[in-house]
């Protein structure tokens, strides 16, 4: 069983960055594919990016490409989520969770997630 713990989440002004990190506990973290997702009050939880297993590939949800970058480190099984040019609508609780599935997963496709971590964007 793979547990993962998120961390980084904060307040920011619009504009501003943030790096987020998802530590994993298993050794067998390379076997996943990783992803984060993000969920807002009263909306369903979205899609934000994902990771390939060695982490060659990537794919962002349309609404934060160019900004988002995702990237992961096999030795501190530790993948990460650096936010840069933040907007108040990128306001959410944003959780990683890992995929045996590489690409735009559904929630559904994750086998893992961790608790997520609040990030807040002022205008």
């Amino acid at each position: 069983q793979v547990q993962l713990v998120e961390s980084g989440g904060g307040l920011v002004q619009a504009g501003g960055s943030l790096r987020l990190s998802c530590a994993a506990s298993e050794v067998t973290f390379s076997r996943y594919a990783m992803a984060w997702f993000r969920q807002a009050p009263g909306k369903e939880r979205e899609f934000v990016a994902a990771i390939s297993r060695r982490g060659g590939s990537t794919y962002y949800a349309d609404s934060v490409k160019g900004r988002f970058t995702i990237s992961r480190d096999t030795a501190r099984n530790t993948v990460y989520l650096e936010m840069n040019s933040l907007k108040p609508e990128d306001t959410a609780i944003y959780f990683c969770a890992a995929s045996l599935l590489f690409g735009r997963v559904a929630a559904s496709d994750c086998a893992y997630w961790g608790q997520g971590t609040q990030v807040t964007v002022s205008s």
